[in-house]
């Protein structure tokens, strides 16, 4: 399959595994700055997007040593299901309410099926990894009250 990218100019995530030299946060202070947006109600990529563009903080992980999902569960404020599975049941759920006032809208009925096949996938990895208990299932009935 080709690659979604055309071209080579993309952002590249830096070679080194140091801090940056102009980054003048502490450790302790960039994990209070995750916990304080944590506690605000962030995902973790929002998180990490307002460390960039808010304080120029570039990744968390050189700095602390962790990451900002490690932080959010040591502080017990990491969300009970991971962020990309709980978007994706966000879209099955608002593609099942537009199915059922448009039952022949066909285009997005394959949409929809291509999404349950990646919440299947995501299950299967995270349940694998333990980040979901064996005996959570999707059930497409369940995903139009979220």
């Amino acid at each position: 399959m080709p690659k979604k990218e055309k071209g080579t100019s993309h952002q590249t995530r830096p070679v080194t595994k140091r801090s940056p030299t102009w980054c003048r946060y502490t450790p302790e202070e960039v994990e209070a700055l995750v916990v304080k947006l944590g506690k605000e109600g962030h995902p973790p990529s929002k998180i990490g997007t307002i460390l960039r563009d808010q304080h120029g903080i570039p990744l968390t992980k050189p700095i602390i040593g962790k990451t900002i999902s490690r932080i959010l569960k040591e502080a017990e404020l990491a969300p009970s299901l991971p962020e990309d599975l709980e978007t994706l049941l966000r879209k099955a759920a608002s593609l099942h309410v537009h199915l059922e006032k448009n039952k022949r809208d066909l285009g997005n009925k394959h949409a929809l099926q291509i999404i349950e096949a990646k919440i299947h996938k995501l299950a299967r990895f995270y349940k694998r990894k333990g980040l979901l208990p064996p005996d959570w299932r999707y059930e497409a009935k369940a995903a139009s009250l979220i």
